[in-house]
């Protein structure tokens, strides 16, 4: 079976201003790789809006009116210093939720193998009612909870592998005995959050730090016994990846040194062990990665590995 793209021009439109790290050439940059003769048999799909049921599975209704309320008509609004929209951002955010939910139907019907929403903005910073960190929706947990209700897939596992802690995921996730969430990010770094004693209500949040300087041996390392393991423990019916390339050496925002090949590996043994335990069902969402050169580079090297070649 193919593997899906998901994606859609307004989430290049989404303008953060001059010399915003989160930009869209990011995306550019992704989708004209993925443009060459290799990836010819990716089967392609726009992504549709997000529903206001399914961003309600996870946010309440004031806080995506309070959000869709502040896209400007020109310029730009700040959510917070880092967190921006522009007159298109909203656009964004519905089709970068909407893509989720999408690939998540594609893969739950056993129309393709796996699926990559390449997709800005960003989610996992974003909590119920906090954008943060440029993510104004949380993507991942919009489709984690379209899975259960529309799917039946009771069970959901997000492993997150970008630099930094998905503070919103584990924060919509805390309490949900049946929603499963591992983190992989560098520590100390910001948002602060993600340390190993924070292990959810259920024992349902992995924290697995990384020290700075970290590199393929120490994130290969966690990943073989902790992160796998405890997944595999879980038994999700879907896995869904925030996948995150600024861990990788070059990237600007932080010092993880992590190497395209590392990301390879680690898609190959997340795809073994959807094949063990959840009939292959994998759906990458792109996070973060700041390094335009790396994240392509990343980016290839993912999805080649989610196309088995």
């Amino acid at each position: 079976m193919a593997t899906l793209l998901v994606t859609h021009h307004a989430c290049i439109d989404h303008d953060t201003g001059d010399l915003h790290p989160e930009c869209g050439d990011r995306l550019r940059a992704i989708l004209r790789v993925l443009e060459s003769e290799e990836f010819m048999m990716l089967h392609r799909e726009e992504a549709p809006h997000a529903t206001r049921e399914q961003l309600m599975r996870v946010h309440p209704l004031s806080y995506i009116e309070r959000v869709m309320d502040a896209v400007p008509h020109d310029g730009h609004h700040h959510i917070d210093g880092d967190t921006i929209l522009s007159p298109d951002s909203g656009e964004a955010a519905l089709r970068a939720a909407g893509a989720v939910c999408a690939a998540v139907d594609a893969v739950a019907r056993g129309e393709v193998r796996n699926a990559f929403c390449a997709v800005r903005p960003p989610g996992h910073h974003a909590e119920r009612e906090q954008a943060m960190g440029f993510c104004i929706f949380n993507n991942v947990a919009v489709g984690a909870y379209h899975a259960r209700e529309v799917h039946g897939l009771k069970r959901v596992a997000v492993l997150d592998w970008d630099v930094h802690h998905g503070n919103g995921t584990q924060h919509i996730f805390w309490d949900d005995p049946d929603m499963f969430y591992a983190s992989t990010h560098q520590w100390p770094q910001w948002p602060h959050t993600g340390a190993t004693g924070e292990t959810g209500a259920h024992d349902n949040i992995l924290n697995v730090p990384l020290p700075v300087r970290a590199g393929s041996d120490e994130f290969r390392q966690v990943m073989t016994d902790q992160v796998l393991p405890a997944m595999r423990d879980f038994k999700p019916d879907m896995i869904i990846l925030s996948c995150g390339f600024d861990a990788h050496a070059n990237d600007p925002m932080a010092y993880l040194l992590l190497q395209v090949s590392d990301f390879v590996w680690a898609t190959k043994e997340v795809m073994a062990l959807a094949d063990e335990v959840c009939d292959g069902r994998v759906v990458s969402v792109l996070e973060g990665g700041y390094d335009i050169r790396a994240l392509a580079a990343c980016t290839v090297g993912h999805v080649r590995a989610l196309m088995g070649i």
